[in-house]
């Protein structure tokens, strides 16, 4: 057999020189290029080629007015292959132009340090981002010199990673962002342009979800709170010195201008320091999308720092801040955090302020925490209150006012200080301007809050106070402003007798054709006028209210809430002898004794209740009960002892129903692996109580936010004992279990 060889086919690549041209801010010649690569067959005939541009950078540093040009032209055609002889009058002329180039002294200082300017060193500058690609390689090596070159080389490949274009292109190129994290590791406190360059390119990272393992696999979110504390000791250092120059430095002489020269540089300092402290926090909130990772800024302290950069006076740098403590803020655990490092306080200072979105960040921040009742006693403490009312006639930001308002008004202890703030008179103003239109419900939620308050009360009556507002609820039949009204007639003095005039009116409304809930409010309103010398047998029989108050008492007729203000009505009415006589002769009392007799058993239900409070007083009373009749002395007392021995009776209870159980198994060995099913978790019988298990579900995913966006406007319930996580357990701890 003959052998054979089958050719193979080879490679052949043509370099053809392009344009020669300068480059825009150094002392260098750039040679674009063009790369032909082609891959021939056995005979030689073209099988598959590509074409690629590139450019190659001829840096003249030595280049200078004393230089000579023909020299150094021709050196250059001799070792660059890529530039042909014939081109040398163009390489001369065009070192000629790089020689004689001028520029302004602030640029040919940025030259000479290499020091980019601000965030965006290439403002101005028109550079082909193809080109940069092709050379971001150069830009590498750069970051292995001195600080001025990495910093020229950070500042070029930052320029390319602000185009969201590039980044898929840096993000191949993994020698670029490996030795970006590199220098930042190394050398982030040698300089602060270094070090924000570096942050704001992973920060461009960071703006896409998709690049977010990426620049948590560098560990930038790590290095960024590691620097964030750094420079806030580095601040307090600053302010310590200045503190004792300026003590030290009398009126006039050499001290006083050394103590000049010393604030103008902190000045200096400081303006780069929030510009880097923004560029980090920034990169931080973007990272904090993924509740894991904000899990572990937590742990880091994230909210003593950034509650730290609240004493900070630069309007950006704050309304970043807040917006990140907002978003931190849904959290209980990130809520008690704040709570100890004073941050209303710190937020007190903001309001009001004339940047529009830091102020209504600040609120709305304030709005969450608001939910808390000790961080609501704080806001009262540190004077929010008239500058929360101040905000009631600024349209962008009165809602959020208005909620953290009635969140306030909720606690007794604060109602009473409304009376000293235009607070009252600004809310009953809008009531009376928006007359035929429906109530705000944060509006006359205040009000009906505020109106549990006496002087609140007066304060509301003022004029024809009370006159506007029985005008309007009843012709719109609004319950909420009747229960604002009915409020205010529980306080004696001079407010109750201005209800005389509309007994009548309030009486007409007692009729079974009309909704529930207002009848309750209208009946709760007569009910509390104890009003001497009132004919109230004349106001029942002239509006036939017996009958209604009579039907009302039968079990099931009604609402629970409206059968106590039936009884407290009768109890009012019966304060004039002739009312109570014609009420005893209409059968009334039976009815009444009825209802006594079923109130053991409410006592009963709610002696289990989770109120304390409630819980007391269905004991006090209950025990009273039982003193005098012995049959639901019995019953109580058997309720109470199930109640206290609840987890022994459960034990017994299950027992007996296994001991009378049938056998279910031939052989008893078949049921061993019953009892092991769990893997351990199940505990002893009869250790703990069924409810030990729904409390440990519930511990983990349950948590402290509800509303639209990052707002909180309510409160979800919890356990006592440790509070209760949305992070569920925390990766450093033990997991705790609480038992019943």
């Amino acid at each position: 057999m003959r052998n054979f060889t089958i050719g193979a086919p080879y490679s052949k690549s043509k370099v053809t020189a392009g344009s020669l041209d300068v480059h825009p801010t150094e002392k260098a010649l750039v040679v674009h290029y063009e790369v032909e690569a082609s891959i021939l067959g056995e005979g030689g005939g073209h099988v598959l080629g590509e074409r690629k541009e590139g450019q190659k950078i001829i840096r003249v540093k030595s280049l200078s007015p004393s230089t000579d040009v023909a020299a150094l032209a021709k050196k250059v055609v001799e070792e660059c292959k890529l530039i042909p002889s014939s081109r040398l009058p163009q390489v001369e002329h065009l070192l000629y132009y790089l020689q004689n180039r001028k520029s302004s002294p602030v640029e040919d200082k940025q030259k000479r340090t290499a020091k980019p300017r601000e965030l965006t060193p290439f403002d101005g500058m028109e550079l082909n981002e193809e080109a940069i690609i092709t050379q971001v390689d150069d830009y590498i090596e750069l970051l292995y010199e001195g600080i001025p070159e990495k910093i020229r080389g950070a500042a070029l490949i930052l320029q390319l990673a602000r185009n969201p274009d590039n980044l898929e292109e840096l993000l191949h190129n993994e020698a670029t962002l490996g030795a970006l994290a590199r220098v930042l590791r190394e050398d982030w406190k040698q300089s602060v342009e270094l070090a924000t360059i570096i942050i704001y390119v992973f920060f461009c990272f960071s703006s896409f979800s998709q690049f977010h393992g990426v620049v948590s696999s560098y560990k930038i979110g790590a290095l960024c709170m590691s620097v964030v504390e750094h420079e806030l000791k580095r601040h307090d250092v600053w302010c310590e010195e200045l503190r004792k120059k300026s003590k030290s430095a009398p009126e006039n002489g050499t001290l006083r201008r050394d103590q000049d020269k010393a604030l103008k540089k902190y000045q200096g300092l400081l303006a780069k320091q929030e510009q880097l402290l923004r560029v980090s926090l920034y990169l931080l909130l973007n990272l904090a999308e993924d509740t894991r990772t904000e899990l572990k800024m937590r742990n880091k302290n994230i909210v003593g720092l950034l509650v730290k950069v609240l004493e900070r006076d630069d309007e950006e740098l704050l309304v970043l801040v807040v917006s990140f403590l907002k978003k931190l803020s849904i959290f209980l655990e990130n809520k008690n955090d704040m709570a100890e490092v004073d941050t209303v306080e710190r937020l007190a200072r903001l309001v009001p302020c004339e940047h529009e979105d830091l102020l209504n960040l600040t609120l709305r921040l304030l709005l969450n925490l608001s939910f808390d009742s000790g961080l609501r006693a704080k806001m009262v403490e540190v004077g929010l209150l008239p500058k929360l009312t101040a905000l009631l006639g600024d349209e962008n930001n009165r809602q959020v006012a208005l909620r953290i308002l009635y969140h306030i008004s909720i606690d007794d202890r604060f109602k009473g200080m409304f009376v000293y703030t235009d607070c009252i008179p600004q809310l009953m103003q809008s009531l009376y301007e928006h007359s035929e239109q429906e109530t705000e419900a944060e509006l006359i939620s205040i009000l009906i809050n505020l109106a549990a308050n006496k002087k609140n009360a007066q304060l509301m009556c003022e004029g024809n106070g009370l006159k506007m507002l029985m005008k309007r609820a009843l012709k719109m039949k609004d319950c909420l402003l009747m229960k604002m009204i009915r409020n205010i007639s529980q306080h004696d003095g001079a407010t109750k007798p201005l209800y005389i005039d509309y007994v009548g009116d309030l009486a007409a409304e007692i009729r079974a054709e009309e909704e529930e809930e207002w009848v309750l409010e209208c009946l709760g309103t007569l009910a509390n006028l104890t009003i001497p010398d009132l004919d109230w047998e004349l106001v029942l029989k002239e509006y036939n209210l017996v009958p209604y108050l009579k039907d009302r008492l039968k079990p099931g007729s009604a609402e629970d809430d409206l059968i106590l203000e039936v009884v407290i009505m009768i109890g009012t009415v019966s304060i004039d002898d002739a009312c109570a006589a014609m009420l005893a002769k209409s059968g009334i009392i039976p009815a009444l004794i009825e209802l006594l007799n079923e109130a053991p058993a409410y006592l009963i239900d709610l002696m289990h209740d989770k109120n304390t409070e409630i819980r007391k007083v269905c004991d006090n009373t209950l025990d009273i009960i039982a003193e005098y009749d012995e049959e639901w002395g019995r019953k109580i007392q058997s309720e109470k002892f199930r109640f206290h021995n609840n987890q022994w009776l459960e034990m017994v209870e299950s027992r007996q129903a296994d001991e009378s159980e049938p056998y279910l198994y031939e052989n008893d060995n078949d049921t061993a692996d019953l009892f092991y099913s769990a893997d351990g978790i199940t505990p002893a019988e009869g250790s703990v109580s069924p409810d030990f298990f729904n409390d440990l579900q519930q511990q983990n995913g349950d948590f402290y936010h509800t509303g639209d966006a990052n707002d909180v406007f309510d409160q979800t319930s919890s356990s006592p004992g440790r509070p209760v996580t949305a992070y569920g357990f925390r990766p450093d701890e033990q997991p705790f279990y609480q038992y019943s």
